[in-house]
């Protein structure tokens, strides 16, 4: 199946405005934007067969502005449909992570609330994503602005995530709230 994905994944490289420093193992398409730095350290995943989206999707990863940056970890997998904004600061994941499909993690809301201010997009407004490392997100999970997800947590299926996990930690819903810790024996 991976081969079949060849003319999609160089079709994504092409239109590409960014690149990737590093060298994922892409079974799906990965398009990278922006001016900023993405990088990659070694054995890490895009894409899953047989998942959904396989086919019909593909990874996102945008350093908006010079000043942003998107660093994966190490041994982490991306389930298909991920999308990472960093406008103005950083997104990093760290290693061994698990990622589901539809998952989208962004540093701004890239825009302000005041009517006047609906058009404009301040770095002030930007803060930093932290996902540590041995994290397991659950499919179709929000992670906005300014959240740390601690070592080991689990962050469950539909959650949006606007506040920090702490380590050993389950969090699930809208908002994600703590559902309980991850003892020794699991």
């Amino acid at each position: 199946m991976r081969l079949a994905q060849l003319p999609r994944i160089f079709f994504y490289r092409c239109i590409s405005t960014n690149s990737v420093q590093g060298a994922p193992c892409l079974y799906q398409p990965l398009q990278c934007a922006g001016k900023g730095a993405i990088g990659v350290e070694s054995n890490v995943s895009i894409g899953v067969y047989p998942s959904p989206f396989f086919f019909s999707t593909y990874a996102y990863l945008e350093a908006r502005h010079h000043s942003a940056t998107i660093s994966i970890g190490r041994g982490t997998w991306l389930n298909n449909n991920f999308c990472a904004i960093a406008e103005y600061t950083s997104i990093a994941i760290g290693r061994n992570c698990l990622v589901g499909s539809n998952v989208e993690i962004l540093d701004s809301d890239f825009h302000g609330i005041r009517v006047e201010e609906r058009r404009l997009s301040r770095p002030e407004w930007a803060k930093p994503v932290v996902i540590e490392d041995n994290v397991f997100i659950g499919s179709n999970v929000k992670i906005m602005k300014g959240v740390t997800i601690g070592s080991g947590a689990i962050i469950a299926n539909g959650s949006v995530v606007t506040k920090s996990v702490p380590s050993g930690a389950i969090a699930g819903g809208n908002p994600a709230k703590l559902l309980k810790t991850i003892d020794a024996n699991g």
